[in-house]
């Protein structure tokens, strides 16, 4: 099946606007919090999925220069795009609803490790690049079980699969359904690999996920 281009106002592959992504997704990640976990507010881990939401301002596209205030952590994460409305669905049926994939990129300033991180260091302008062709579900028959790449200035800094999440992509779709309604156009994040690399202002980005597709930027400085 050939992808289609992502036309952001178009139906049927119009983006709603609403783009959430997926925190603490990675094992990994919720590892490295140790005792943070135990500690007031939460006094316990998570038990559904904390979710972000990617504002129409942090949008980016291919072949954009992102400005960023320094060195910034860059993850890769698989965007999965809703074709139906979803609420109360089983993993079994997720799949189902979507749509298709785009490559999508994590763009934060460095955390200090708290699990709610600041809006200023994740919502900021450009900070959700977005691949710009949508790979059609039928496609991609193992979203679970795709390799990734980050490369910087052409060289690769981390290796990495969407495999060994919290959630995988139906249970993620199906959790998130518990409690919020996702519409057709809506776009779930799967979440970027813990240990995202640092990138510097004047470097290329680009992000691979095998199967999907790859999504190219530079950073700049700001002003």
């Amino acid at each position: 099946m050939q992808a289609a281009p992502l036309h952001l106002d178009t139906p049927p592959w119009r983006l709603s606007g609403t783009v959430l992504g997926a925190l603490l997704n990675d094992p990994a990640a919720l590892a490295a919090l140790g005792d943070a976990l135990h500690q007031p507010p939460h006094k316990a881990p998570p038990r559904a999925p904390v979710l972000e939401v990617k504002p129409r301002h942090t949008w980016a596209a291919d072949g954009d220069a992102i400005a960023v205030p320094g060195a910034v952590l860059v993850g890769v994460s698989l965007a999965i795009v809703l074709g139906h409305g979803a609420h109360r669905v089983q993993a079994s049926d997720a799949l189902a609803l979507v749509a298709g994939w785009l490559v999508a990129g994590d763009l934060s300033l460095p955390l200090p490790g708290h699990y709610r991180p600041s809006v200023r260091l994740k919502a900021r302008d450009g900070f959700c690049p977005l691949g710009q062709v949508l790979v059609p579900a039928a496609a991609v028959p193992q979203p679970d079980a795709l390799a990734t790449q980050v490369l910087v200035d052409g060289v690769c800094v981390q290796r990495a699969s969407t495999a060994g999440r919290q959630r995988g992509v139906a249970q993620l779709i199906a959790d998130v359904s518990q409690f919020m309604t996702l519409q057709p156009g809506d776009v779930l994040l799967l979440g970027a690999t813990h240990g995202a690399p640092l990138v510097l202002p004047g470097q290329a980005v680009q992000l691979l996920i095998d199967g999907v597709g790859t999504l190219g930027f530079t950073l700049v400085a700001e002003p």
